[in-house]
């Protein structure tokens, strides 16, 4: 029997060590993907408790709460601290081959050194020193300790990356906190927040914006201030793919109907969200920047508990829409004048693992893995969902290629995350050498294991 979380976690043979500890413990992070506040990380943000670092956003562990009984009031509510960090514990013990377990015991002994096995019976031994080490610990020093190099957070179009500038002009702090082009916002025109988010953008660029053209005018211009910060990625959460074509003239009617309030048609959504995705794709080709398309979640499905606690607190799913023709023509709506970007596509519907290993084959050129799929995301961000991206990608693309992992978190202690990956990645390497699918000399394996964990994605972002 291996022992709980020892040197060989998730490492399934003797080649799979010598990869993970020989080639990808040592490599830096390049976290392109993630939710973490620039405020926080600009202020040095220091937390008052395990509670407010590790549950404060973590709709992960809210859903293994919520489904244990926990009231809410104990999971998002007004419950003190310590009560709340009781609650939690008294989850871990039921969460048998989830991988909160795993990552709950990643980080308490990567960050706090603890290595006790979290249980009510010792929650509050492990809550006390925690909070003691915490002390310590900061955003920065977190970031740190992690050895990330660079990392891309999240932000709207109408935002001003003020804690962006700033970070860049404190000389202390050696990591990139690059802002990431998230415009959904712009792309749903259905919902009820596209009209006061319109607003905040016209504050932005300084004049109204009441028409198609200037709605173009003025996400060109926001594309060119986030540039001159620093971007170097955008990213789409497309729920659903939606692509037909239309003229600008169409476009045009169709923007000024959201305006007046009226309600769109399937087809016109298809055609607005469609060709703003494409006039937004040949803006970041012309930058030079990479496009992410997070493909399938079917959000908010307890209206209730939307109205309650609103979006991004645990009510999301996983979608089963069929995409690949939309996606297809998408793509080579933007491939078709030589002007599609760098691309990471993601699926969040294991099913579709194939479908998008095989479809960025279609668009390759100009450089190595101009398209990319994108690691395991959200409910395939652990053991069995990594593996499969993995093995589709090598069964059908070039796992050498791959731009690897990133958090897509809202937590400072998520970094344990890309261990893991590294882990799986170097079992699932190890396997082939194992196997005598591949040769056993580590000199080429090693340095795609190196590439993998950081030196793609390096390459792959610069401008």
């Amino acid at each position: 029997m291996k022992e709980f979380m020892g040197r060989d976690f998730l490492l399934g043979s003797k080649t799979a060590e010598e990869l993970y500890y020989g080639h990808a413990a040592k490599m830096p992070i390049f976290d392109f993907h993630c939710h973490l506040d620039p405020k926080e990380i600009y202020e040095d943000k220091k937390y008052r408790s395990l509670t407010e670092v590790w549950l404060g956003g973590d709709h992960y562990k809210w859903r293994l709460m919520r489904e244990m009984g926990i009231p809410e009031r104990l999971i998002t509510g007004d419950a003190p601290d310590e009560e709340k960090f009781r609650a939690y514990a008294s989850v871990m013990p039921y969460a048998v081959g989830n991988p909160i377990y795993a990552w709950t015991h990643l980080e308490l002994r990567r960050f706090f050194g603890i290595e006790e096995i979290l249980s009510p019976a010792t929650a509050d031994k492990i809550y006390a020193e925690a909070n003691e080490k915490l002390k310590t610990l900061s955003a920065r020093k977190m970031i740190l300790e992690s050895n990330v190099r660079t990392l891309c957070t999240t932000d709207d179009p109408a935002d001003s990356l003020e804690y962006h500038i700033a970070l860049q002009k404190d000389g202390d702090f050696p990591v990139r906190v690059l802002p990431a082009f998230r415009p959904d916002k712009a792309l749903n025109i259905e919902l009820s927040f596209f009209r006061p988010w319109l607003s905040r953008l016209e504050g932005a660029v300084g004049y109204k914006v009441d028409s198609y053209d200037k709605l173009k005018k003025a996400l060109a211009e926001r594309v060119d201030f986030f540039d001159r910060i620093g971007c170097v990625c955008s990213d789409h959460a497309l729920d659903v793919v939606m692509y037909a074509p239309a003229s600008d003239e169409e476009l045009s009617e169709i923007f000024a109907k959201a305006l007046k309030g009226e309600t769109l048609s399937a087809d016109e959504l298809a055609e607005y969200k469609g060709n703003l995705l494409v006039y937004l794709g040949r803006l970041y080709h012309k930058k030079g920047w990479v496009q992410q398309y997070h493909i399938g979640a079917l959000r908010n499905n307890s209206a209730r508990n939307l109205a309650k606690l609103g979006p991004d607190t645990g009510f999301d799913a996983i979608n089963d829409a069929t995409f690949a023709p939309k996606l297809s023509a998408l793509l080579s709506a933007l491939d078709e004048t030589d002007e599609l970007p760098k691309t990471i596509l993601y699926c969040l519907n294991p099913r579709d693992n194939e479908v998008l290993a095989a479809i960025i084959n279609c668009f390759q050129g100009g450089m190595p893995g101009k398209l990319q799929f994108g690691s395991g995301w959200w409910f395939n961000d652990q053991k069995d969902g990594m593996g499969r991206q993995m093995e589709a990608l090598m069964q059908v693309a070039l796992i050498s290629k791959f731009v690897g992992m990133l958090t897509d978190s809202r937590s400072f202690l998520s970094y344990t995350r890309h261990e893991y990956f590294r882990r799986i990645l170097c079992t699932k390497l190890g396997a082939l050498v194992e196997n005598g699918e591949y040769p056993a000399g580590l000199d080429t394996l090693g340095e795609i294991v190196e590439d993998i964990c950081y030196r793609n994605a390096e390459k792959f972002f610069a401008k």
